[in-house]
């Protein structure tokens, strides 16, 4: 029996028809009758434009490396480094009484991100069998696998030595033992240790937070002062009363994680009168500055007076809570966001009161 083609079905015995013919492409199959498809897969045809092809090639292979480089990014979580670097430059004016050297300030600026960007990705690696758990951090690339364990350590680990190297060769040395001691706070002291242990953690693990005062103020100085100090304990005391309203909003997902946020294993009362306390020694912080910085009766004023707006807010949500109002009639995120506007709004005084001709 000769071997059926598909250009003569009509000799083919109905067994024969059944199979895919011998003389079948890879990119050719059989319809149930034994008539030959063509797949969607099988080559272009001679008189095709291959610039169609490398076109649609080109979109592919472009898309999967943004959706990868995007991955990376949020392994830093940028949105967080932003926050870290409106702080480092006023300190930066500060420490310099002026504008210090602008590839100064551009360096300062790379290496606190690089290492601000080590530091999170460490913690996204660490943190990701409780990621996984909680609706807010479920969609992290190392939990939906677009990253793979191994490559997120890679790149933390590759992001800490480039910071390292980067304010030792760039900046100095004493910037680069600063952000050293930031990254292994972060990671060893607030990850590894105190955020699984202890309600307090995101007291003492906020230290990290506090650290790109001491780095910009020893880039400019090679040291620090008593007035670093001051900023640091600004951004020390505030960290609690900033994060603990999110902490409140996520609840349920640290609360299925098992990670004991002060929200989690206290009430709402409690939780808004220590927000109370920090806000208080943060606003006395703020003023010390005054005379360990000299500033002006301008600082002086919008600090005052920050300082009791923020206050307010955090009176009103104790209020509140005594009354026994809870989810979004507590207000605890409008005192999230007024805790960002403070401190942005603080720093960026600082900044502008070293230009002051008074």
């Amino acid at each position: 029996m000769s071997t059926p083609t598909p250009s003569s079905p009509a000799s083919a015995s109905p067994a024969a028809a059944a199979a895919p013919s011998d003389l079948m492409t890879p990119d050719e199959a059989t319809t149930p009758d034994g008539a030959v498809m063509q797949d969607s897969a099988a080559p272009v045809p001679d008189d095709a434009d291959p610039r169609a092809g490398l076109a649609n090639y080109d979109r592919r292979t472009g898309g999967r490396l943004r959706r990868r480089v995007a991955a990376y990014v949020a392994l830093t979580k940028p949105r967080v480094i932003e926050l870290l670097l409106v702080t480092t430059i006023p300190t930066m004016i500060l420490a310099q009484g002026g504008w210090p050297d602008v590839w100064l300030m551009v360096a300062t600026l790379i290496g606190g991100s690089l290492a601000a960007g080590s530091a999170n990705a460490f913690n996204m690696y660490l943190d990701r069998d409780i990621d996984k758990l909680m609706n807010r951090t479920k969609r992290r690339p190392l939990v939906t696998g677009e990253i793979s364990p191994r490559a997120g350590l890679i790149f933390s680990w590759a992001l800490c030595l480039l910071s390292l190297a980067w304010f030792a060769l760039v900046v100095n040395v004493a910037a680069a033992w600063l952000t050293g001691a930031a990254i292994a706070i972060y990671v060893v002291g607030y990850t590894m240790i105190l955020k699984r242990r202890t309600p307090q953690n995101i007291v003492w693990g906020g230290i990290a937070g506090c650290m790109p005062v001491f780095i910009g103020w020893a880039a400019v100085t090679g040291g620090l002062s008593w007035s670093a100090l001051a900023l640091f304990g600004v951004i020390f005391f505030w960290t609690p009363p900033h994060y603990w309203p999110l902490s409140m909003k996520f609840k349920k997902d640290y609360a299925a994680a098992d990670v004991p946020m002060l929200p989690v294993v206290s009430d709402d009362r409690r939780v808004a009168a220590e927000m109370v306390g920090y806000t208080l020694a943060m606003i006395a912080c703020s003023l010390v500055l005054i005379p360990l910085a000299g500033m002006s009766w301008v600082y002086t004023a919008l600090a005052a007076g920050l300082g009791a707006w923020f206050l307010g807010s955090t009176l009103l949500m104790l209020r509140r809570a005594k009354q026994g109002a809870t989810g979004k009639k507590l207000g605890a995120m409008q005192v999230f966001h007024s805790s960002i506007t403070y401190l942005t709004v603080l720093f960026v005084t600082v900044a502008a009161d070293v230009f002051l001709p008074f």
